[in-house]
């Protein structure tokens, strides 16, 4: 039986938090560094945290983001870091919010990523903005010693701006494959096709993915054709963050009624309790 790192969760904490940096990546995507309070320190990847705008009534219910990377100060968690893509007028405002601001921030929250230092090869799969927590992952897992020479991430994206993060994974040896739907950067297609070719020539024994619905759903099926372990962050509308409205809900295996919530049992799920169809 192999060990798996089980990281302690941090508490839940609603607090003011300062923007240290926010930076534009591209024409659609900015990178956000928050100031807050040490306990992120136990935050796991794939957790997430809900962001309000101070004085704004406009969207009513706060917005989640995964947290992207940790911030780190003469070595010690000072913050973190939220990746987003500017789609609707919260996202908007949030681009044009100055350093220096604050913002309301609640969490970490949710259920994060397992890490088990004795798998040798992994694989990462990620579909547009679902890299946003895989880097994290990334992250821990280079952190934990593993040799990263053998894993493999697939970024898939309709055009080259949406292709995230590819010199940070690189930075950590991971073999990066890129996929566009135009072409316009890497492989033309979508970003699952050359994920089965690396499967049947060096199988990985753990598959990590973020992404749309459909994808996921693919990456499930694929990880029960070749018997591999796979866990999947779902992206979803959420209401409120800590599993009150229940709203956030998908089928599963394991639960007494057949669900469980996004927001408190994920965002991450074993892809072999999920029901897809």
């Amino acid at each position: 039986m192999t060990s798996m790192t089980i990281l302690p969760h941090a508490a839940m904490l609603q607090e003011t938090a300062t923007i240290a940096w926010n930076r534009r990546v591209d024409t659609h995507y900015c990178r956000m560094g928050l100031s807050c309070r040490t306990h992120y320190k136990d935050s796991r990847p794939g957790q997430f945290v809900t962001l309000r705008l101070p004085d704004e009534t406009s969207p009513l219910l706060r917005r989640p983001f995964s947290i992207h990377r940790l911030i780190r100060q003469d070595g010690a968690v000072s913050g973190i870091e939220i990746l987003y893509k500017i789609v609707g007028t919260f996202t908007g405002k949030l681009s044009r919010t100055p350093v220096g601001a604050t913002v309301d921030l609640l969490g970490p929250l949710g259920h994060g990523f397992s890490i088990d230092p004795s798998r040798k090869k992994i694989m990462l799969i990620a579909g547009g903005i679902g890299v946003a927590p895989l880097l994290f992952l990334a992250d821990a897992i280079f952190e934990a010693g593993m040799d990263m020479a053998a894993s493999e991430i697939c970024i898939g994206g309709r055009t080259s701006d949406d292709i995230l993060c590819r010199t940070d994974f690189m930075s950590h040896g991971i073999n990066v494959h890129i996929t566009t739907e135009d072409g316009s950067q890497g492989e033309k297609g979508l970003v699952l096709p050359p994920a089965a070719r690396l499967l049947k020539t060096a199988p990985a024994e753990m598959i990590y993915a973020c992404g749309p619905m459909p994808l996921l759903k693919a990456v499930a099926a694929m990880a029960r054709l070749h018997n591999i372990a796979c866990e999947i962050s779902i992206e979803t509308i959420m209401a409120c963050g800590v599993a009150a409205c229940l709203g956030c809900a998908v089928k599963t295996s394991d639960s007494s009624d057949g669900y469980r919530h996004v927001c408190k049992d994920g965002p991450v799920f074993d892809a072999a309790k999920l029901i897809t169809a």
